[in-house]
């Protein structure tokens, strides 16, 4: 397992981080996700302290709760030691019904870095993200509440989750012409099936040396193969959960790819996806998500993965995105300066 450090910082993460959406779901959607009780969350986060992930990541809104609750929970009984591990949580989804139980205001950011603190029984939170832009909310008032927890000591880093190229670098500028804690990383989607980031988003944080921390690298499940051929994946999450949403008709020919590479590497096509993702120099750390420890332990396993050149090529021409402006006129090879 490779460390990285996240963004423009001196902290180092492995490259894959273990994802605790799985946690305490019950009904609704987050029973779709998962449905995992405290003994469960305590095998898989042994699982992946075992193979060396020492990044943990969940929110606030996660089972209303409970997916902060029993990530703590599993640490102490582990008797995991708090410097050995990252932990990363999120705000900014409804946590109420009311106006102010949501969002990137002051007053809920501070309200549900306490919360967040007490549910997972901690001093502090490693990385706090803005899971969501809120449009009602100025950014400067975001990111001087942020400022303020990363000066009070209760959150180390800070970093932003399913933002827009532009409103990132908006934030970007601010937190800069303010002298603000830096923004470190960006939470965003990315997959062999879902390429859209690299238009706009993974160019700016190359140039801004932001982390990229990626989530559903499987496409929800659908990179597996398992999907393919119109299946339902044996009553896999897609079946019910069609998220993230998938272009299928151009995704067919990808998985035939995925399976052709993978037989070469004796492997699975999810464990060539990720290893796809890890390839990619814009990805610090790739987000797993699991029910069962095999299935965990069979993900960490792209790690050992080295794709050659001419297979990369593969997948990149079975899954690169349709050329749109400005792009077919800023790669015109005539340009000397590039």
């Amino acid at each position: 397992m490779r460390m990285r450090t996240l963004g423009n910082s001196g902290l180092f993460v492995s490259e894959l981080c273990f994802g605790a959406m799985t946690f305490g779901g019950s009904d609704g959607i987050w029973g779709q996700v998962g449905q995992l009780g405290q003994d469960e969350a305590d095998a898989l986060v042994r699982s992946a302290l075992d193979s060396g992930i020492n990044f943990f990541d969940t929110a606030n809104v996660y089972a209303n709760g409970r997916s902060e609750m029993m990530l703590g929970r599993s640490l102490r009984n582990l008797g995991v030691s708090r410097d050995d591990v990252v932990i990363a949580t999120k705000v900014a989804s409804a946590m109420g019904g009311g106006p102010n139980q949501r969002g990137a205001s002051r007053r809920h950011v501070l309200a549900q870095c306490r919360a967040s603190l007490q549910r997972l029984g901690l001093q502090h939170i490693d990385l706090y993200q803005i899971h969501a832009f809120d449009p009602a909310t100025p950014t400067e008032e975001t990111l001087e509440a942020l400022d303020a927890l990363v000066r009070a000591g209760d959150v180390r880093y800070i970093g932003l989750s399913n933002w827009a190229s532009w409103q990132v670098m908006k934030a970007l500028g601010i937190g800069r012409a303010r002298n603000l804690a830096p923004i470190v990383s960006l939470q965003a989607y990315y997959s062999l099936v879902g390429r859209d980031l690299e238009r706009e988003i993974a160019p700016m944080l190359a140039s801004e040396r932001v982390g990229l921390m990626v989530w559903s690298p499987l496409a929800g499940g659908y990179l597996t193969g398992k999907y393919s051929g119109g299946s339902d994946g044996a009553n896999g999450r897609l079946k019910d959960l069609d998220f993230p949403p998938i272009d299928r008709v151009r995704g067919e020919p990808l998985i035939e790819v995925l399976r052709t590479v993978a037989q070469h590497h004796d492997a699975t096509p999810g464990r060539i996806a990720i290893a796809w993702l890890l390839h990619q120099p814009v990805v610090t750390t790739v987000l797993l998500g699991a029910k069962r420890v095999e299935q965990l332990a069979e993900n960490v396993r792209a790690t050992d993965i080295q794709l050659a050149d001419d297979e990369l090529a593969q997948l990149d021409a079975g899954s690169r995105l349709p050329v749109e402006y400005p792009g077919w006129l800023l790669d015109r090879p005539d340009d000397r300066r590039a």
